[in-house]
């Protein structure tokens, strides 16, 4: 582990290999799982801002989900999540014509017509961040479902932490960044090995 602050980093996440395929995983991680994706009080009303910008592209089974139950629900760990459809896909998967799942979201964002581009955890993923009374928890989640995403950055030489750059710097900001960044070359340099 390497202590950043008031934050404790799996050596995984500087370790491993990692650079998201969607043309190999269609974007599984929006749809596999038992709950939506984990997030803030804050996080739920910017969604709900933003939902009217991104409403036309959901499905219809994901508008109905929305207008029962709204944007998010608390799941059986107590934890607030988005509310998802049939107990799969995040209501707001959209998916493409190749059949890729892409967040409504983030497509909003990236055109201009929302603010908010999606939820820290989903932005983070594959980290997974698990809070403490006195310290954050910042860990690799390997999953079966990113094997393609473990070999193309294996291919490109990117590693989880710099394949996640700007969502780190979003989520703790620059300097904290850099500071991990450091102590990553520091790491390799001491096994004689290059970043």
């Amino acid at each position: 582990m390497i202590k950043i602050g008031d934050t404790l980093v799996s050596l995984d996440v500087i370790e491993c290999y990692f650079c998201c395929n969607l043309d190999d995983c269609k974007g599984a991680c929006c749809i596999e799982g038992d709950a939506g994706a984990p997030i803030t009080e804050d996080e739920e009303q910017a969604i709900k801002e933003a939902l009217p910008a991104v409403i036309e592209q959901l499905p219809k089974e994901a508008v109905e989900v929305i207008k029962k139950q709204g944007v998010s629900y608390v799941d059986e760990e107590g934890d607030l999540v988005t509310s998802i459809i049939g107990n799969k896909d995040c209501v707001f998967c959209t998916y493409d014509k190749k059949g890729i799942c892409l967040c409504a979201l983030e497509i909003g964002y990236n055109s201009g017509k929302c603010t908010f581009k999606k939820p820290v955890s989903c932005h983070l993923y594959p980290i997974r961040l698990t809070e403490y009374p006195t310290f954050t928890a910042v860990n690799y989640d390997e999953r079966k479902i990113c094997r393609g995403a473990v070999k193309l950055g294996r291919e490109k030489g990117i590693r989880v932490y710099q394949f996640l750059e700007g969502p780190l710097v979003r989520h703790f900001g620059n300097e904290w960044y850099e500071e991990l960044k450091l102590v990553a070359e520091e790491y390799f340099r001491q096994k004689g090995e290059n970043v």
